[in-house]
């Protein structure tokens, strides 16, 4: 029976009961220095008391955390009438092949001109040779079937058309 007292005291004081509301003492020194506490200020502060409303979550409207404002356009700020290319993202070999191009490209098994040579790998596999002349590099395929594919880049790396 007295382990279970024990146990029961153990439990209610582990338990807190939710605050929903304390008042605060707000205490300012004479150097500026602001602290918060539920205690008292001593008399060389300046004393100011705050209620703090702590709403436990689902009970009840929500709290705005901020104020919102109407916000007021100034000249400075107002749209521009063309739209503005900050950056543009460039693949090296002058954006020749468009991404929904290159996507359909690659998932026929296509090489197009343009293409770079991860490309080019990403649609036809590794490939069985790599051959380099004058700084120009050549990929050589071979299928089941025994035919034969090369395909040629340039000096920057992009598939060479047809000339």
């Amino acid at each position: 029976m007295h382990r279970l007292r024990c146990f029961a005291l153990c439990a209610t004081l582990l338990c807190p009961s939710p605050l929903l509301a304390a008042t605060v003492f707000r205490c300012e020194d004479p150097g500026g220095h602001i602290t918060f506490t539920l205690q008292g200020c001593s008399e060389a502060q300046d004393l100011q008391l705050h209620r703090a409303h702590n709403p436990t979550p689902g009970s009840g409207q929500p709290v705005p955390l901020a104020q919102t404002g109407k916000t007021t356009r100034t000249r400075s700020q107002a749209k521009p009438s063309a739209p503005l290319v900050v950056g543009e993202q460039g693949d090296g070999c002058g954006n020749r092949v468009t991404g929904s191009a290159r996507r359909t490209a690659m998932i026929r098994q296509q090489v197009l001109a343009g293409m770079t040579r991860s490309d080019v790998e990403s649609a036809l596999g590794k490939p069985d040779k790599i051959s380099t002349q004058n700084g120009r590099t050549r990929y050589h395929y071979r299928d089941r079937e025994g035919s034969s594919r090369q395909i040629s880049f340039d000096d920057a790396g992009c598939v060479k058309g047809k000339p």
